[in-house]
């Protein structure tokens, strides 16, 4: 295979950024997500500050035909704090590609780390989808909507989820358009602006998907403090689109305990509902303890 044909190929750099950790990056965090983390007041700045670090390269990674493209899955690894006041630098790779259910999958590995020390800090793991090349009349309907959401309501697992431990505190999130602007903008895209939505094959603005494992984020940082951000780890499925003008609840539940070390791993499952109930986000997170 020619490598230099193929764009999206296993092992591509896509990119590479270095940022400064301010209080306000860390503000703006916070308003787009309603966040006020306590961690922040110790110096900590969010693991997930840099959350479509990804997308920024997305011209490296993305296959050309972006007609009704989904973020598929989301893992995340988070090694340290970021703190506020340093500095970092991150680096993109497509770190595998593969078909499924007539879909084309990407995934894009993308590193935080320190800049001073190299010290890896944040690791995810971002699995994007692309439908075929449409056909000629193919954007007459929307590729993905309410008759569609449902249909993949129904694939979602039945015995999910296992947990009978302790359930950690609710947290529910009205998902606007402001809100969409200050998590995807500020260029116009499918994330922020109705007809950009549409061109792309959906009915209104598809709510980023990492917007989700935010709230996911805050609920076990919230709950396990520092021993989330030292050590912590989640990996979920997106299962259903969220959209615009819509309510959703966070739940998680722990569900096992695991012996690391000297440690304690406390693993989660995680599950985000609408209103109507319809799940769109679920899979485990876990973090250390002890």
């Amino acid at each position: 295979m020619n490598l230099k044909n193929e764009p999206a190929y296993v092992g591509r750099h896509c990119g590479a950024s270095r940022y400064q950790i301010t209080p306000e990056l860390v503000d703006f965090y916070a308003d787009a997500l309603d966040h006020p983390s306590r961690l922040s007041q110790e110096g900590i700045a969010p693991s997930l500050l840099f959350h479509s670090e990804c997308y920024r390269f997305s011209e490296e990674w993305y296959l050309r035909n972006l007609y009704g493209n989904l973020h598929a899955r989301q893992d995340w690894e988070l090694f340290s704090p970021l703190q506020v006041g340093r500095a970092v630098r991150t680096r993109s790779t497509i770190a595998e590609r593969y078909t499924k259910r007539g879909r084309d999958y990407l995934v894009n590995e993308t590193d935080v780390m320190d800049d001073q020390t190299g010290a890896l800090l944040v690791r995810s793991r971002t699995h994007q989808s692309f439908l075929p090349p449409p056909e000629k009349n193919a954007e007459e309907g929307f590729v993905v909507d309410s008759d569609t959401a449902a249909a993949k309501q129904q694939r979602a697992p039945a015995k999910f989820p296992t947990a009978t431990g302790a359930k950690l505190p609710v947290l529910e999130k009205h998902v606007d358009e402001r809100r969409c602007w200050m998590f995807s903008g500020p260029e116009r895209n499918y994330h922020t602006d109705r007809e950009q939505a549409k061109k792309l094959g959906f009915p209104t603005i598809v709510v980023q998907g990492m917007m989700s494992t935010c709230f996911v984020h805050q609920v076990m940082e919230e709950h396990f403090g520092e021993a989330w951000v030292r050590g912590g780890r989640m990996s979920v499925k997106l299962i259903n689109v969220l959209w615009v003008d819509e309510t959703v609840t966070t739940h998680v539940r722990i569900r096992d305990e695991q012996p690391e070390g000297s440690h304690t791993r406390v693993v989660c499952d995680v599950w985000i509902d609408k209103e109507d109930g319809a799940r769109i986000l679920a899979g485990e997170a876990s973090a250390v303890v002890g």
